[in-house]
């Protein structure tokens, strides 16, 4: 009996370790393979075009005084402001060498000294500032300096306390030796006529004909210096310098830095402002322009504040910019144009304006801006691109993978695509539904350690 049990158990152990050749090669076979699926989803479909742009003001301006000083040149002499200011028009923004850098409303930029007798649009402005400012400059005409620009000139130094340089360096003497030669030919005049008077009826015809032609060329003499001398008063008065002035289009403008201290010598720009409304530069590749056009919706994302903000395409360069963004300056002596920043290298200069305006504290950041290049008009049936297959008979397929595992093959004709995804419409009777899972790939999970492989 004990034999008999002891047979059994040899046998059931030897049962064990046998194994058929099917049941061998099913545990020695690599895993069933992952399959990788993704859901149908029912939206509008976009294709985005995505780049990095930087946070600038519409008008940002380099201060650059270039004026006063003797022998070691401009030295910073008072700084009222400082970085993160911000500033009026009419405000004194440094001084340098004793003389003041004043900051007025105006879009053109500085570009020579205004004195009296100047004219052209850059008096317009000066006028229309000074006007803003409660010093009218009438009656002169608009873009001429006159003797009403010249009263307001000197009020805007007096409101500061400074006084203005002169526009004739001369301490008046070109005026007083003007007005000395009228008043010598205005008694000569007199002296003559007096003379001519005097004459008796039996003085010569010939002797009286002297006498009236030099009344007459006195006359002419004294007319000729009261005009010298009416182009040297209005000559006379206060010079603009275009070291001394800056312009911004919108106040209230803004410090964005401040390059010098007390004391520092003037060998470049002392400080930045930035004015007007924030946009976005960035640059765009020839493939991307071609899809990119003024009015498209842009998303704005700060990834160092996660700020985002919606925006629309403003401008797009007709011409590849190769110049380093804001490297171009259009200034005069005393300030610099409006810089063209964001995007460094070549590309296609692209300005997007958000819809509301950006925090101050974005300038100078760099974003992500994703530009909406396309979209579907309603919303349609979406799948990856990858879910999309050939069959072997040439029809479009994409494959439904049920909760079950089963698979079924639903034909499909493509649309739009964007970032990825493609519109599709059932072809048929076959139905397909947002939420329906569909194939995508297929994942070869690891084999399984010991099986040989």
């Amino acid at each position: 009996m004990a034999a008999a049990l002891t047979l059994t158990g040899a046998g059931v152990a030897a049962t064990a370790l046998i194994k058929s050749p099917a049941q061998a090669a099913a545990e020695t076979a690599p895993p069933p393979p992952d399959v990788l699926t993704a859901p149908v989803e029912k939206r509008v479909l976009t294709s985005s075009v995505i780049l990095r742009g930087t946070v600038v003001a519409a008008q940002a301006v380099e201060v650059t005084p270039s004026g006063g000083g003797e022998g070691s040149g401009p030295v910073v002499t008072k700084l009222p402001v400082k970085s993160g200011s911000s500033v009026r028009a009419g405000a004194l923004l440094a001084e340098v060498s004793g003389r003041p850098v004043i900051l007025l409303h105006g879009s053109l930029p500085v570009y020579r000294d205004l004195k009296p007798g100047s004219e052209g649009d850059d008096v317009a402005q000066l006028q229309k500032a000074l006007t803003e400012l409660g010093h009218p400059t009438a009656p002169d005409g608009t873009g001429r300096f006159g003797t009403g620009t010249k009263k307001a000139v000197n009020a805007l130094y007096a409101a500061l306390g400074y006084d203005p340089l002169p526009a004739v360096d001369d301490d008046g003497a070109g005026v007083e030796s003007a007005q000395d030669q009228v008043t010598t030919l205005r008694r000569a005049l007199e002296d003559a006529q007096r003379t001519l008077a005097r004459a008796g009826a039996d003085t010569d015809s010939a002797k009286r004909e002297d006498l009236q032609s030099q009344v007459d060329r006195t006359r002419e003499d004294l007319e000729k210096a009261t005009a010298e001398l009416a182009e040297a008063q209005a000559a006379e008065g206060p010079l603009l310098p275009a070291s001394e002035v800056v312009f911004a289009s919108t106040f209230p403008a803004r410090v964005d830095s401040v390059a010098v201290a007390l004391g520092t010598k003037v060998s470049g720009p002392v400080m930045k402002l930035s004015a007007g409304p924030l946009v976005v530069q960035g640059r765009l590749q020839a493939d991307q322009k071609a899809l990119v056009r003024a009015g498209q919706k842009v998303r704005i994302l700060s990834e160092i504040t996660g700020q985002q903000a919606a925006a629309k395409v403003a401008t797009v360069a007709e011409e590849m910019a190769t110049d380093q963004p804001g490297s171009g300056d259009q200034s005069g002596d005393g300030q610099g144009a409006p810089k063209q920043a964001g995007g460094a290298g070549s590309g296609y200069l692209l300005v997007v304006e958000p819809l509301k305006g950006l925090p101050r504290d974005l300038i100078g950041q760099d974003v992500r801006l994703t530009v909406e290049a396309a979209a579907t008009k309603d919303e349609v049936l979406v799948v990856p691109v990858t879910a999309v297959s050939t069959a072997s008979d040439g029809r479009t397929v994409v494959t439904v993978v049920a909760k079950s595992g089963t698979h079924r093959r639903i034909e499909v004709r493509t649309g739009a695509t964007g970032d990825g995804y493609v519109e599709v419409v059932p072809v048929g009777d076959r139905t397909l539904s947002a939420g329906d899972d569909v194939l995508t790939g297929i994942r070869q999970a690891k084999p399984v350690a010991g099986s040989g492989e």
